[in-house]
């Protein structure tokens, strides 16, 4: 019985590696470690450049990380699709956020690997375009793409097309200068008209951007339409005051297109000017001035009544009197809040003449207002 048993455990634990050793497939082959090539890529125009931007390859073709890059071949074409890139227009260095040789990166996902909430890597490489193929027809384009090449200097193929308007834009606005007023900020600029209205489907726009001392982030002032005057001027009223800006212009391309929105192609930005918004300038003067004396059966008071002044930055009021031939003095140590005072420092017999002024909050005054007068019975 023991023997028995003994050749029923054999004979099963041959069929158990057989069916092991079957499991085993042929060995892979090497990975030929050809980046795949990407397929987000994005282009911007401004003036005669064009930005190129892309997300860095992490795999392979056949799915393997990416352990080492070489350089990105840089396509250009008049073609509408580029099937080859020929001649490269430029070549950027290999990524500087590529993984090193012998690194893993932790966002791909491979062989079982968990993904990683790693943001992408981006780049971009920035081309210029000869000026003898920008065109006044809005139907032409060049045609971008790159190629990502490995260690050994082999892509993979081209990434997606990206097409951009070859049509010729404008300098941009001269003479631009900004000064201070009460409403806000003036800015005004010569506008750069083209020299032939050679694109009539062809609008222009200036548009101002804004950005505070200390900060990248541009806010789109406002845009007027350029060619209708030789000058233009645009006031930013949405200021805080005793802060720097700066300021820039640019003109934009607007071609007509059927059943879509406007193409835009943005030229060039004016040179950068900055301006401290230095707040000298006071509120509105009072009006309205009003004087109603009060006394029988009680002291003897004069009330004196005014409009309101609307200036956002209004920190309140001084009230003045002066007797006839006497200069004004203030009657109050601090600004008013309301638009009312009550003078009950007054004597009988006696004519009293009031103004009144405005103070904003940062102790700019106003003129006086018209006097009015009331005599103490």
């Amino acid at each position: 019985m023991k023997l028995s048993r003994l050749k029923v455990l054999l004979t099963v634990g041959a069929a158990l590696m057989l069916t092991a050793c079957a499991t085993v497939g042929p060995p892979q082959p090497p990975s030929l470690e050809l980046p795949k090539p990407p397929s987000d890529l994005r282009a911007m125009r401004k003036g005669d450049r064009v930005t190129l931007t892309w997300t860095v390859p992490t795999v392979t073709t056949d799915r393997q990380r990416v352990h080492s890059l070489g350089s990105i071949r840089i396509c250009r074409g008049l073609e509408a699709e580029l099937t080859k890139c020929g001649t490269p227009v430029g070549k950027a260095p290999p990524s500087s956020g590529a993984p090193n040789q012998g690194a893993t990166n932790p966002s791909v996902t491979n062989f079982g690997a968990k993904k990683s909430s790693k943001p992408k890597i981006e780049e971009s490489y920035t081309d210029s375009l000869p000026a003898q193929i920008e065109s006044d027809d809005r139907s032409a384009f060049v045609t971008y793409a790159i190629e990502v090449l490995n260690a050994d200097g082999r892509g993979a193929g081209l990434s997606n097309p990206v097409r951009v308007p070859l049509v010729r834009t404008l300098l941009p606005p001269r003479d631009f200068t900004a000064h201070v007023t009460s409403q806000g900020i003036v800015l005004t600029w010569t506008n750069a008209l083209p020299a032939a209205a050679s694109m009539p489907e062809a609008h222009y726009v200036d548009r101002v951007y804004r950005r505070t001392e200390g900060s990248l982030l541009l806010t789109l002032i406002g845009e007027l339409r350029a060619g209708r005057e030789p000058n233009s001027t645009l006031t930013d009223s949405n200021i805080e005051w005793e802060k720097t800006y700066h300021y820039h212009a640019e003109t934009v391309t607007e071609i007509a297109q059927e059943n879509k929105p406007p193409l835009e192609v943005e030229g060039d930005d004016s040179p950068e000017i900055a301006v401290f918004a230095h707040d000298i300038f006071p509120p509105s003067v009072p009006s309205g001035l009003q004087a109603v004396f009060s006394g029988p059966g009680q002291q003897p008071f004069i009330d004196l009544i005014w409009a309101p002044v609307t200036d956002v930055d209004l920190g309140g009021y001084n009230v003045y009197r002066h007797e006839a031939g006497m200069d004004p003095v203030a009657l109050n140590s601090e600004p008013l809040k309301a638009p009312s005072y009550r003078d009950a420092v007054v004597i009988s017999g006696k004519k009293y003449f009031y103004s009144v002024s405005a103070v904003d909050v940062r102790g700019n005054e106003s003129e006086r207002s018209e006097e009015t007068s009331e005599r103490v019975p």
